[in-house]
């Protein structure tokens, strides 16, 4: 792989990584406020069952999104272990 595609690869990754983190938050939000509504108790089980279809949703999202971020950190372990480091050299 040549410096160039490194550093393109390298520099793309922290807006995807953001744009999923953002993702990430609001699918969690979402689910909290869900799961909170549930608790209380006082809905119809028809609506208590569409909450749970949509909590299950937003799990899987939530899931898919941490796997993502998963592998990116191990594909950027790799390009790490990948590089040579050079001796150091104190005399100069």
């Amino acid at each position: 792989m040549r410096f160039s595609d490194t550093t393109r690869q390298v520099t793309s990754l922290p807006t995807k990584a953001k744009k999923d983190n953002v993702q990430l938050e609001k699918s969690l939000n979402e689910l909290e406020k869900l799961v909170d509504k549930m608790e209380q108790g006082d809905m119809s089980l028809e609506k208590s069952l569409d909450y749970f279809e949509k909590g299950i949703k937003l799990t899987r999202q939530c899931q898919q999104a941490l796997q993502q971020a998963e592998q990116r950190v191990q594909i950027l372990l790799q390009q790490a272990d990948s590089d040579k480091l050079e001796d150091f050299d104190d005399n100069v």
